[in-house]
């Protein structure tokens, strides 16, 4: 074997020898062969310098609109304002931009603007018109307990005061509530007001005692309306379907009207729930005495048999019939002090006792309808406080009003059904949008 013949390195070689050795050399081997290779590795850098941008100023000169000044000479001005519990007529005029002494002195003198005054209820909305320099030209105040406003205009130098029906707009509500103490409490919670909550309690007061039936955790839910104008809420309108789940039981409500302006409740399968007699001859109250055959009577100091009711109630609170009669007896009766008797229809009786008054035009052989007031709660007679004492009779013997088996008004007639249903069908849908609104409240 020849040895290999050496040279002599030229200085060229030696450079690029050099320069071999700043590469990287990547060694491997395959089937003992070695194998050899070279990588290069390329990199940018963007240039430091940056680049010359050339900037220029544009100035214009934009032309300005021709304007005339606005003069607010003739024009007038409409506030709106919510009573406060504090307020005073003075203190509502400053709030709606008033400032007129002869208006305030017309509202002192006139006997029909002295509604405002007098009836300056919380939450209640006023609306008014004035002149730049808070003269008054017109007031618009809704009356208590009416579907009426009271409106006061400026006439020249005068005003006039008179009371307008106005177009009352219908709103429909949404709602839904959980009793946690008490069904005032759940409503005032759920922002219902205190006449649809009453409503409810009437509308299934045949099926549930709000007295002593209800329990924490009892869910309902309502769709009711409200009636309006320019805005603001007049009165409460009527509940159109409801649901309440008592004790794990269920109860529906639907508004059916036979197209006369009159109409009642009933199920989704058009049962009537409205019962020939009501529950209770209060609306709410509690129960101090209950039905007994032996009670320690607190003003005699004896046992002996208590074969009614006991509503604990302040004196002057309305009593209601709790069913369609005639009054039997209205006066004053021994132990009972004043009492009223109605003869309802078959052998049905109700009396209702130690009253502080009577209603008006009660007295024997008048016609009452369910839920007629006839008198207020007193403590006459045999009584140690104020309270209603509530008998119900059959055959004229006194039996547990809390227990007896109630009968039911007439239905719905066949040639109904099939249009009650029809109208139904929004309001069970309505209902089940206020309960799917109340699972995601609890949620």
């Amino acid at each position: 074997m020849n040895k290999p013949t050496s040279h002599p390195t030229s200085l060229s070689t030696q450079s690029n020898v050099k320069e071999a050795s700043k590469r990287r050399l990547i060694v491997g081997g395959i089937g003992g062969v070695a194998l050899l290779g070279m990588v290069t590795a390329f990199a940018t850098a963007p240039s430091t310098e940056a680049p010359h941008l050339e900037l220029q100023t544009i100035v214009e000169t934009l032309a300005t609109p021709a304007t005339a000044p606005i003069s607010s000479e003739g024009a007038t001005f409409l506030h709106e304002e919510l009573i406060q519990r504090s307020d005073t007529v003075s203190s509502l005029f400053n709030r709606l931009g008033i400032a007129d002494r002869e208006a305030l002195e017309f509202i002192r003198l006139n006997e029909m603007a002295q509604a405002v005054s007098r009836q300056l209820r919380p939450g209640k909305t006023v609306s008014a018109q004035t002149s730049e320099s808070g003269e008054l030209l017109s007031l618009y105040f809704p009356l208590n307990g009416k579907d009426s406003v009271l409106t006061i205009r400026r006439d020249g130098s005068k005003f006039i005061a008179s009371e307008e029906t106005p177009e009352l707009e219908a709103r429909t509500h949404v709602k839904s509530g959980e009793i946690r103490s008490s069904l005032f409490g759940a409503t005032d919670a759920a922002g219902i007001p205190d006449a649809i909550a009453t409503q409810l309690a009437e509308i299934f007061g045949g099926d549930i005692d709000f007295h002593r039936d209800l329990r924490k955790g009892d869910r309902f839910s309502l769709v009711y309306e409200t009636l309006s104008h320019r805005g603001q809420t007049i009165r409460s309108g009527r509940i159109l379907s409801a649901e309440f789940t008592n004790n794990q039981k269920t109860y529906q409500a639907f508004w059916f009207s036979n197209g006369n302006n009159k109409g009642s409740y009933y199920t989704a399968e058009g049962k009537s729930l409205r019962k020939a007699f009501l529950r209770s001859p209060l609306e709410f109250s509690r129960v101090t005495s209950g039905f007994t055959t032996a009670r320690f009577h607190p003003v005699l100091q004896t046992w002996r048999a208590h074969k009614g009711v006991d509503y604990g109630a302040p004196i002057g609170t309305r009593v209601r019939t709790v069913a369609d009669g005639t009054i039997e007896f209205a006066g004053r009766q021994n132990g009972y002090g004043n009492l009223v008797v109605v003869r309802h229809q078959g052998n049905y009786s109700t009396a209702y006792g130690h009253l502080n008054g009577f209603g008006t035009n009660i007295r024997k052989g008048t016609r009452v309808s369910q839920g007629d007031l006839i008198g207020y709660v007193g403590k006459t007679g045999l009584a140690s406080g104020p309270h209603l004492h509530y008998e119900f009779r059959v055959n004229n013997q006194q039996v547990n009003p809390l227990a007896v088996t109630l009968p039911t008004a007439i239905p719905l007639e066949a040639s109904q059904i099939a249009r009650y249903k029809a109208a139904v069908t929004p309001l069970r849908e309505q209902l089940n949008l206020a309960k799917q609104i109340s699972l995601a409240t609890a949620e």
